[in-house]
């Protein structure tokens, strides 16, 4: 029987896996991926990214190949209002790519770093140790799997995580239990071209009938995807001993017919062949816990499940992953203890109960007859419309925010009063110092593992001032005290933000302390750019007083993390918070 040992093991190669097997490659974490399925998805599933996951693409390097290869949806209804309705969003519209190419992205950057995917293997088994002693220390191999094929193996990994999907086989290896239930909403979708006299086909388009709802999503390649609300009876389906629909019945003939039945006047024809096509039942579901003693985790719909209509699946999948991966590289790295991989269940299960709950709304509204004289409690074109917009921050994802926690602060919150603590860092436009050049800032937040910390030094004159290096030095000592090989830069980098304009400095950039301009592309300044459209007023943006400064300390994920006072004040706080999380090191 073959042995072998690995840091982190992940079942399953859908979206989520995947973005967590990138983001653990990336940081030179020893990964492994299994999937049982032989080949990769090749059309349909999930197909939908929200501004927010653009963002998380971009901190990879990779959002230029999603928004090259996908198609942009930029409006959404009848009366073409914007399809994001989040003012913050660096990315104002959705891209549609069917998973498989959104997949192909995820696998091509892996390789880059050696992971690829080891298809056709099954599990058969997982167990976790039962010395306690061996749970608890991060650096053991707590955790045995098997698989069943022409040889057995047993892979000794300090970590699992479930990515495998709504029926998982790793949930229920832990005996963990869904909660919430199985509605009675059944959804027809087919993945089409169409010749059709409709004028928004190329947007979002939400048409609802006294025949039901359909929805029409754009998609890469001249493709539309549309979901048809099915009553049980149009196309003669019945549903399985276990609660399941019996897809037997179903043809994309017969789906088509449906959708062409809600669009009447309009003529929709299809052209060529059905792409893909699925029947499903909408479960509404939060799993009971997302790990079993911090050592094997489930994330995206192994832990959530939900409607597809607002077009979060996928999203909140990887959003999991995403949360989920810098926390595991920290403490395999011995910078955090296992405690604090509690963090990721106490953030992303709070999302997904959210989530539910504006799924039950959003769904409620799909399956709602239009309004009539006849029918007073039917849905509205105005009641749709009002939803859609107040739900906007949420369904982008852009307005995530997280409580509360060891790595969530905000008893400062009034020192950047626009800059939502526990939400991502709000895109803002700064001017380099040493060279003029407009920079996003989220831009200077990849996702590499590191802190960063962004120095407000507010509106001085770049002279060099006692007082501000000796509050740099304090800074620094905090800083260096969390910091490994004696040097903040393999935890953190730091970038700091002058409130002045680019005139004004001058070169003098080169007289601020060291602790400030570690490297000539760290100095920023809160300027317009040389043609006047880009940049200024990030101060104001984020509610920062320009006289007195900030710190914002952003985690590894494009979240804030905390917010101080630019002052001795501050840099006491920012000790208490790093301290909460992060092992000190010992001299």
């Amino acid at each position: 029987m073959k042995e072998s040992y690995v840091d982190v093991l992940i079942v399953g190669a859908g979206p989520a896996g995947l973005m967590a097997a990138n983001a653990l490659a990336r940081a030179g974490i020893n990964v492994r991926v299994i999937e049982k399925k032989a080949t990769a998805v090749n059309a349909g599933h999930a197909d939908g990214i929200q501004p927010r996951t653009i963002e998380i693409f971009q901190s990879y390097g990779l959002a230029e190949r999603l928004i090259r290869e996908g198609n942009h949806m930029y409006m959404a209804l009848t009366q073409r209002v914007p399809d994001i309705t989040a003012p913050s969003a660096r990315y104002p519209f959705e891209v549609t790519l069917h998973q498989g190419r959104i997949e192909k992205i995820l696998l091509d950057s892996m390789e880059q770093f050696g992971v690829k995917v080891e298809r056709s293997t099954v599990p058969t088994v997982i167990q976790l140790t039962d010395d306690q002693a061996n749970v608890a220390d991060p650096g053991s191999y707590a955790v045995k799997r098997m698989d069943a094929d022409d040889s057995f193996e047993t892979v000794q990994a300090k970590f699992v995580i479930g990515a495998d999907g709504a029926h998982s086989w790793v949930r229920k290896s832990l005996g963990i239990s869904m909660e919430g239930e199985q509605t009675d909403s059944v959804w027809g979708v087919i993945d089409v071209r169409l010749e059709t006299d409709f004028p928004d086909i190329r947007a979002k388009s939400i048409i609802n009938s006294n025949t039901g709802t359909c929805f029409i999503i754009p998609r890469e390649d001249d493709k539309d995807r549309i979901y048809i609300q099915l009553d049980g009876t149009n196309i003669g389906l019945s549903t399985t001993c276990n609660g399941r629909v019996d897809k037997t019945a179903a043809s994309p003939e017969k789906l088509l017919a449906v959708a062409q039945e809600m669009m009447k006047p309009f003529r929709v024809k299809q052209v060529g062949e059905c792409e893909w096509w699925t029947v499903y039942s909408v479960g509404q579901r939060v799993a009971s816990s997302y790990s079993a003693q911090e050592r094997v985790f489930i994330v995206g719909d192994a832990c959530h499940t939900h409607s597809p209509k607002a077009g979060q699946g996928m999203n909140a999948s990887m959003g999991d992953s995403h949360n989920l991966a810098w926390k595991l590289t920290h403490v395999l790295r011995g910078w955090a203890g296992l405690q604090f991989l509690k963090t990721y269940e106490y953030e992303r299960r709070k999302f997904a109960q959210d989530l539910i709950a504006f799924d039950k709304i959003w769904s409620k509204l799909f399956t709602g007859k239009p309004r009539t004289e006849e029918n007073q409690d039917g849905v509205t074109h105005e009641e749709f419309l009002r939803h859609f917009q107040t739900f906007g921050g949420f369904s982008s994802n852009v307005g995530i925010h997280y409580g509360a926690s060891t790595i969530t602060s905000s008893e400062y919150q009034n020192v950047a009063q626009h800059l939502p603590i526990g939400q991502r860092m709000i895109p803002q436009v700064f001017i380099r110092a040493a060279d003029g050049r407009p920079i996003e800032i989220q831009d200077m937040l990849p996702a590499d593992t590191r802190l960063r910390l962004l120095v407000f030094t507010g509106d001085i004159d770049f002279a060099t001032k006692e007082q501000l290096q000796e509050l740099c030095n304090e800074l620094e000592r905090v800083i260096t005290t969390f910091s490994r090989n004696n040097t903040p830069s393999e935890v953190f980098r730091v970038i700091s933000i002058a409130g002045t304009t680019l005139r004004k400095v001058d070169g003098a950039h080169l007289e601020l302390p060291a602790f400030l301009r570690s490297h000539w592309s760290s100095v920023l300044v809160d300027d317009l750019d040389t043609k006047g459209k880009q940049g200024g007023d990030g101060y104001t943006n984020y509610g920062i007083d320009q006289s007195a400064g900030a710190v914002v300390l952003v985690r590894p994920d494009g979240y804030v993390g905390t917010v101080a006072p630019f002052n001795e004040e501050g840099v006491k706080h920012l000790g208490t918070y790093l301290n909460g999380f992060i092992n000190p090191v010992q001299f």
